[in-house]
């Protein structure tokens, strides 16, 4: 979809369409509320006209009787303007809700390769405060756009009917300030643009601060990150200085036009009153009514700032949904069931762009059900990116993977990775207790396989012996638990997922010796039965694999048990060597 303000506004059309009810009343609201602001006047022309003939034509019934037709006018316009200011911003919060919701689908459905390059901290400002804009303008900009209409036109036609070449005059002076408006318009959207990437920016920088709080202490770096903090500040004032500036210049302009219509109605006015071309009662309406009229288009010309806001607001969002997912089902996808766990890497070949050098070229590995297969090999050989085509966290460039003969690109994504369980190095915990992040293994097990799961996994007597057992806070990524806790809660989450196929990335090389050995039995018990690709530095965790497959950056070097590879005197000989040297 081609990236303009028109296609945006199309796409963001379709959310109307579960509020088209609940926008047609707010309409009708809104003309019964323009219609009765637009009657005062010619009630007021009338008595000031009838006065003139004579005071005693004035009749005390009559005065009651368009006292009571204004009241009740004011009533019917004050109900109206309580439906559009409570039901009316619902809709704009119902939208903002299901905008937000579609945005967070779609971010759940973007492959690791879009978070490569992607700030956090500029997609939380996209979904918090650029749908807040959209939200006022979901519901101020047709209901504006319909009463501004209505007054404009409905003055127009009645300032006509008083009189014709004064109404001409003051109109004419309308395309000056729509031309003026013009000029300024574009300059606001650019700085409201650049204000909204900043703050992202902004949200970035702390985030990333906040969340490596501990290396700023450790380092006692927080001057520097304060540093940091007063130039990304600095950057967000000046924008939003600069926005400001544009913005003044425009009400500026804005209030010049009002004087300038002000004025010329004033002056041509009342030479036309001296000249008897208009009575004193038209005039007073004339005034009441330019009056309404200037308000409208102050109005309408301020609306552009809310527009500009709104517009820049869609089209950070529209950036997002109309980003594609690298990785995404086939339209006849299969599941993937019954699985037995045979897999074969056939000619595999991967870079991570087209740009950049090939990660891994022309690589075979064939893996029976339940061999248990350590990958090893300096740092950059490609080691875990191997294991990360597997459950399709990136598109092969060349080649064929299979489960069970079936290439993983014609089975459901869904079905795929919930045949693989993952435990890596850097475990993630989330924000909440001991038992909620086991549940997210299996998000209806019961307390009883809740509990099963942590015994398998070597975790229920630490889990026990914490405050709150398993309704313990672990705090943000867990940092209330050690790397030894932390990585048996989430090898406790796989054996609640129970996957016949496991990934172990390095999930024991960050820990003490003591957490290592708890971890390591852990593993084991784990891996009983299942498929599992290890991926190992501490080379003495893996001399009981089915096969070692040595990785390099020219490919796979080697591959056989440990006797065999120790006893060939090759390069995993070398690596073991070293290792245990240290």
């Amino acid at each position: 979809m081609k990236n303009n303000k028109f296609s945006n506004l199309k796409f963001f059309s379709k959310y109307y369409k579960p509020y088209i009810g609940i926008i047609v009343l707010d309409l009708i609201c809104a003309c019964l509320s323009t219609l009765c602001e637009l009657v005062l006047p010619m009630i007021v022309r009338y008595i000031t006209q009838t006065a003139q003939n004579g005071a005693t034509e004035l009749l005390v019934t009559s005065i009651l009787r368009l006292g009571a037709l204004y009241l009740f006018l004011k009533l019917v316009d004050t109900f109206a303007n309580y439906y559009m200011s409570n039901t009316g911003h619902v809709m704009g919060a119902r939208i903002e809700t299901d905008m937000r919701r579609d945005m967070f689908s779609h971010l759940l459905k973007l492959s690791f390769s879009y978070y490569d390059s992607a700030k956090v901290g500029q997609i939380m400002s996209r979904i918090s405060n650029d749908l807040f804009d959209i939200t006022e303008f979901a519901h101020h900009c047709p209901e504006e756009l319909f009463i501004c209409g209505i007054k404009i036109v409905g003055s127009f036609i009645i300032l006509c009917g008083i009189n014709v070449p004064l109404t001409l005059i003051i109109f004419a002076l309308l395309p000056l300030m729509l031309i003026s408006v013009a000029f300024f318009r574009k300059s606001m959207k650019n700085a409201f643009k650049k204000q909204r990437e900043q703050i992202g920016e902004l949200n970035a920088q702390v985030e990333d601060c906040l969340l490596g709080i501990r290396v700023v202490k450790s380092f006692a770096n927080e001057e520097k990150e304060n540093q940091r903090f007063e130039e990304g500040n600095g950057k967000f004032f000046e924008t939003k200085k600069n926005a400001y500036k544009y913005m003044a210049r425009f009400h500026a302009c804005t209030r010049f036009f009002d004087g300038v219509m002000y004025v010329a109605v004033i002056t041509i006015g009342s030479l036309f009153m001296v000249k008897g071309h208009i009575t004193a009662a038209d005039m007073i309406a004339y005034l009441l009514y330019i009056q309404t009229l200037i308000a409208s288009i102050r109005k309408l010309v301020e609306f552009t700032e809310q527009f500009q806001r709104g517009l820049t607001g869609i089209e950070r969002f529209t950036e997002i949904m109309n980003t594609e997912p690298e990785i995404a089902d086939k339209s006849n996808a299969e599941e993937l069931c019954q699985i037995n766990g045979d897999i074969s890497f056939k000619n595999i070949t991967f870079s991570y762009s087209d740009n950049s050098d090939e990660v891994l070229s022309h690589i075979n590995i064939d893996v029976k059900k339940g061999e248990n297969i350590a990958i090893v090999g300096p740092s950059g050989s490609g080691k875990t990116t191997l294991c990360n085509l597997l459950p399709r966290f990136y598109e092969l460039t060349d080649g064929e993977i299979t489960i069970d003969g079936k290439s993983i690109k014609d089975v459901s994504l869904s079905s795929l990775r919930s045949a693989i369980g993952v435990v890596q190095q850097d475990v993630y915990l989330f924000s909440g207790t001991v038992r909620d992040n086991i549940i997210y293994g299996c998000p209806d097990a019961s307390d009883e396989e809740i509990i099963e799961a942590a015994k398998n996994a070597g975790a229920h007597e630490f889990i026990l012996s914490l405050p709150d057992g398993y309704n313990t806070y672990v705090g943000e990524r867990g940092v209330k638990l050690s790397g030894g806790q932390k990585q048996r809660v989430s090898i406790a989450r796989l054996f609640l997922k129970n996957p016949p196929i496991l990934i172990l990335d390095e999930a024991t090389s960050a820990l003490d010796n003591e957490s290592e050995l708890l971890v390591q039995k852990s593993l084991e018990s784990l891996a009983k039965n299942r498929t599992t690709f290890t991926i190992a530095h501490r080379l003495t965790t893996i001399r009981n694999a089915t096969k070692i497959i040595v990785l390099t950056e020219d490919g796979i070097s080697e591959t056989g048990t440990h006797a065999e590879l120790m006893e060939k005197g090759g390069e995993y000989s070398k690596l073991y060597g070293l290792y245990t040297s240290l």
